[in-house]
């Protein structure tokens, strides 16, 4: 806890507990909210050469908690051997996956993480449709049952975007999620404004509007969540559903603040001070959506996270005025007591 401490108080980090690592850059679904895959012909990826180089940057930091995201992290090379190099230095692994190739690699996921959190759009249909994928659903259901297949208490929770193209289906998510046999289903708010996932340039306002919902869809989609508190009582008061009511209609608050019609949610999030994302490519940042402090092949990771400008930009950033963290959908805070 001194080190975290001293974190926020000088904001140079002395401990990190969460590494968000991207294994490689390619996906292998096509989703309408991301852009990831229009990139798989880059084909980056962080070696087990590379990573070893920065383990003992890890440890020294007190990192306890690695993310692998993507893209889908299971396209990876070499992805037990990274695993093994991470659990070396004793920390907990957390798979993001599109849930695709989940059961080809079941054993393994089991054998080298801690758990898993796969990607969940909606019910059969829909999750194919915006997977763009054929069979998107089977495969992900084929998946989770084979993991509880090896082992029943193995931690499987789903992740949805809620956008255009699923809002309606809401209801269905949680029926679908309890139906794959996951552990707890969690949901946000689909990430339309910042360059982050592929983007540049950001997107124009076209496809904005195909992924944001309207004033009139938000009317909508505020009646589902309400009666959802009635209907899914249970599940929200059990935390099958990860957030509460207050947060569920933060993202109803999130699309009003999109179309201009109200303020964005205030933001508790405290990502830079507490995590790290390094990408495929080797750049390292402070979050998804903020510019890189720059690259690993360029500087070591401690010289990164700690250079002046990386200090100077947590020492100055407000959360609840910064126009990048106001839009944010994934905010992230980590108590002093957590993960310790």
């Amino acid at each position: 806890m001194f080190n975290r401490l001293l974190t926020l108080a000088t904001h140079k980090i002395h401990q990190l507990p969460v590494l968000v690592l991207m294994p490689h850059s390619r996906c292998n679904c096509r989703c309408v909210m991301c852009d990831i895959w229009k990139a798989n012909q880059t084909k980056n990826e962080i070696s087990v050469e590379e990573l070893e180089k920065h383990l003992d940057a890890f440890r020294k930091l007190g990192v306890q908690q690695v993310a692998l995201s993507g893209g889908e992290a299971l396209m990876h090379s070499n992805l037990w051997k990274f695993c093994d190099l991470l659990r070396s230095i004793n920390v907990k692994i957390s798979l993001l996956s599109t849930g695709v190739t989940l059961s080809h690699h079941a054993k393994n996921v089991v054998t080298h993480c801690n758990d898993v959190i796969v990607s969940l759009d909606g019910s059969k249909e829909t999750h194919n449709r915006i997977r763009n994928i054929p069979g998107a659903y089977d495969k992900l259901q084929e998946g989770v049952s084979a993991l509880k297949a090896i082992d029943s208490k193995f931690r499987v929770t789903g992740r949805t975007v809620l956008q255009k193209e699923n809002f309606r289906d809401f209801p269905n998510i949680i029926e679908a999620a309890k139906t794959l046999g996951l552990d707890q289903i969690s949901f946000l708010a689909a990430d339309v404004s910042s360059e982050a996932f592929n983007r540049p340039n950001g997107w124009k306002d076209e496809k904005i509007s195909d992924i944001a919902l309207s004033i009139a869809e938000i009317v909508e989609f505020d009646m589902i969540l309400k009666k959802s508190f009635t209907d899914f009582s249970r599940e929200y008061d059990s935390k099958f559903i990860a957030e509460g009511k207050g947060k569920m209609m933060e993202i109803s608050q999130h699309y009003k603040a999109i179309a201009g019609a109200t303020d964005f949610p205030n933001k508790r999030c405290n990502a830079p001070w507490v995590s790290v994302v390094m990408e495929s490519d080797g750049s390292v940042l402070p979050c998804f959506f903020h510019k890189s402090y720059g690259n690993v092949k360029d500087a070591s990771f401690t010289n990164l996270v700690n250079s002046l400008s990386a200090v100077s930009f947590r020492k100055h950033l407000n959360v609840q005025k910064d126009p990048i963290c106001k839009k944010c959908v994934c905010s992230l805070n980590v108590g002093l007591t957590q993960m310790n």
